[in-house]
């Protein structure tokens, strides 16, 4: 399993609705996810508005967006996550994958 890690960031004005909408994730997305190898997946946010996410899969950050990518539920839910996310692009490309510099287990 590779470890990916990557953050993006969410309007301040838009936190607390951005944070109810991840209280109740569609499960039809939770099943997109898992089926494209996103497993021991977590965001983490902080008061500013970045978003940290984190996940395990066995292909990679590149492929498992990809595999979203052609998901239909997914285009829903990113179009819903637009007006949140503090970019000019869609809200899937905002996410900038972060190297990993030490590890233990």
């Amino acid at each position: 399993m590779k470890r990916v890690a990557f953050v993006f960031k969410v309007k301040p004005d838009r936190i607390e609705e951005y944070k109810r909408h991840h209280l109740a994730v569609w499960p039809e997305m939770q099943e997109a996810l898992k089926r494209n190898g996103w497993h021991n997946y977590s965001l983490f946010l902080q008061p500013d508005g970045t978003v940290f996410g984190y996940f395990e899969t066995p292909t990679g950050f590149d492929a498992a967006l990809e595999g979203m990518g052609q998901e239909p539920i997914n285009e829903k839910w990113q179009k819903l996550m637009a007006p949140f996310i503090d970019s000019q692009v869609h809200a899937d490309r905002s996410m900038v994958e972060l190297p990993e510099i030490f590890h233990l287990d």
